[in-house]
């Protein structure tokens, strides 16, 4: 703010008030709210992310079980499970089936399905009419984040479950000598215990997603990329 000009203009009251605009000024440049400024951007969260597939829910089934971001899943809010968005991005999920758009928070991991985005909350599911079919075909927009991010995970790819964890060690045992960090992993699913077998740790989804399609080709498995956490 230029006071040099406010003082030219002869006018008594604008020079009284020239330490309130300064005082204005200052409060501003220094970000509070209620000034225009430019949004502060954390790298690694790519807003105007755009993705279009299939969209699933999960529900009772999981109800009060611990999320990839430490919380408590409750299908009774806004949140839905994406494979690599950053935990804590917002994204508002629309149905090109039915036109309805819900607005979700990214708080855990999945959908653990060949051919699926996103895992809406029962409640997400049911703002945008999918209960029913149980799967829709959606369009994913992510248009922010809540709260400060942490450090990204690593990019994995799962290269199969197995309900018997000598399949997975069988597999885990093939691969090993082939790929980097190859390791398995026991989850806890509402169907019983699972045993993934993981490989790799990538920076970018390209190189991810270049290993999942050798992966694939090599093993006849159904691979899947995703962004470990823990």
């Amino acid at each position: 703010m230029n006071f040099r000009r406010l003082a030219c203009l002869g006018d008594f009251r604008m020079r009284r008030q020239a330490p309130l605009l300064l005082v204005l000024y200052l409060v501003c440049e220094w970000g509070f709210s209620g000034c225009a400024s430019a949004p502060v951007r954390y790298p690694g969260y790519p807003l105007g992310y755009v993705e279009r597939g299939e969209a699933s829910w999960y529900g009772p089934g999981f109800h009060g079980n611990r999320t990839a971001n430490g919380e408590r899943y409750d299908m009774h809010q806004l949140t839905a499970a994406h494979r690599t968005l950053p935990l804590g991005s917002v994204a508002m999920v629309r149905s090109l089936r039915t036109g309805r758009s819900v607005t979700v928070r990214i708080n855990d991991r999945g959908p653990f399905a060949k051919g699926r985005i996103i895992d809406l909350s029962l409640a997400a599911a049911q703002t945008v009419g999918m209960i029913g079919a149980g799967t829709d075909r959606v369009e994913l927009r992510v248009i922010g984040y809540q709260g400060r991010p942490g450090t990204l995970g690593a990019l994995r790819v799962q290269v199969a479950s197995f309900a018997e964890q000598a399949n997975a060690q069988a597999l885990a045992g093939r691969m090993r000598g082939l790929y980097p960090n190859v390791r398995i992993v026991a989850v806890e699913l509402s169907v019983g215990r699972r045993y993934r077998v993981l490989v790799g740790q990538f920076v970018s989804e390209q190189q991810a997603t270049a290993a999942a399609d050798r992966l694939e080709a090599q093993f006849d498995v159904e691979t899947l990329v995703f962004r470990d956490d823990t």
